[in-house]
Order: C-alpha cells, then sequence, then structure tokens
C-alpha cells in the first residue's frame, strides 16, 4: 500500500502573498497538487473556474454543509469558502500530496479533524513583515474598496494572532528569501515519513 501524503495546510493574511508563493512551490515540486477551493465570491479579474476556485452560489454551498461534504469551511468577508472532504482524502489516500491555501479558520479546523483522521498536515503561516506593508499591498492590488480593505486588515490582525498554531511561519518581507524558506520546509518534509 502507498504511503499516504500530506497535507501542506497555508494560511495567510489577505495580501500576504500566499497566492506567489505558493506558485513558486508547485512549479519547484513536482510530485504536489493545489487543492482548489469552493467559494462563494464573485472571480477576480483572470481568476478561472476550477483552477483559482470553484465558484458555486451562497445555496449551492449551504447544500454542502448540510450533508457534511466539507472537511473544512468558513465565512470570510462576507463569503464562504471550503474544501471537499471526499478530494482530500481520495487523494492522500493514493498518497498524493496536496497544498491547501486556507483561512485561519479553516485551518483550526483541519488542524482538529486530522487528530481524528490521522491525516498528516504541515501547517505554515505566511506572515506580512508589518500591517502597514499589508495595507499598502492591498491598496496596490487594485480588486478591493476602501471599506473592504479596512475589513481585510482589520481580520489580518486577528489573523497574525493566531500564528503561533501553526508549525511553521514564513516571513514574507522578501520574496525571494520567503520563497526559499517555504521550498525549504517542502524540502525538509515532503519525503520524510510520517512519524
Amino acid at each position: 500500500m502507498a504511503d499516504k501524503g500530506k497535507l501542506y495546510v497555508i494560511s495567510a493574511p489577505s495580501g500576504g502573498g500566499k497566492t506567489t508563493l505558493i506558485q513558486n512551490v508547485l512549479q519547484r515540486f513536482n510530485n504536489l497538487a493545489y487543492s482548489v477551493s469552493h467559494t462563494t465570491r464573485t472571480p477576480r479579474k483572470n481568476e478561472q473556474q476550477g483552477v483559482d476556485y470553484f465558484f458555486i452560489s451562497q445555496k449551492e454551498f449551504k447544500e454542502k454543509i448540510k450533508h457534511n461534504l466539507l472537511l473544512e469551511w468558513a465565512k470570510v468577508h462576507e463569503n464562504y469558502y471550503g474544501t471537499s472532504r471526499d478530494f482530500i482524502i481520495t487523494s492522500l489516500d493514493k498518497g498524493k500530496s496536496l497544498i491547501l491555501d486556507v483561512d485561519v479558520q479553516g485551518a483550526r479546523q483541519i488542524m482538529e479533524s486530522a487528530i481524528e483522521s490521522g491525516m498528516n498536515i504541515v501547517s505554515i503561516f505566511i506572515m506580512p513583515p508589518s500591517i502597514k506593508a499589508l495595507a499598502q499591498r492591498l491598496e496596490h492590488r487594485g480588486t478591493d474598496s476602501k471599506k473592504v480593505i479596512e475589513m481585510r486588515l482589520k481580520n489580518a490582525k486577528t489573523e497574525i494572532d493566531k500564528k503561533n498554531m501553526y508549525q511553521h511561519v514564513v516571513i514574507n518581507d522578501d520574496l525571494d528569501h520567503a520563497k526559499e524558506d517555504l521550498c525549504k520546509i517542502f524540502e525538509e518534509t515532503l519525503n520524510k515519513a510520517m512519524v
């Protein structure tokens, strides 16, 4: 029987740079896959259905909750986000390691369920250098209104306070250094046997 895959749970405040860092990891490690989450939010420019997210209605999302089809889910910034239970379990059982980009609420749910289900999890928090730098990134991104940015920054402070529940913290103050720090975690854990 093949060894089970690892589930890499990665969180960061909105604008923390995790999407860029995750894309870099996926390019470097061909034995990893990205777990595409479900969301009720509207797609941003250049986002593709089934690649970035599965974009679904609130009604569809609530049906998934009702039938316990999600490994984790949360309402963040007025939208629902969640991860398919079946996709994760099936992939890990086949020996495939996955990266899951998830908020702090979802990460906590997964870490708690991992104990019961025997999932092998590596948890990583991407830390912005400061709230001021995060605010500049969100404004520069140009995808959100001033009100939404303020809400994201308020949430970021709460999320940063939870960083110690993760096994690893990567500070994204310099993109090249952050890429190397993150890749080092994957190099050290990807092929390591489950203890």
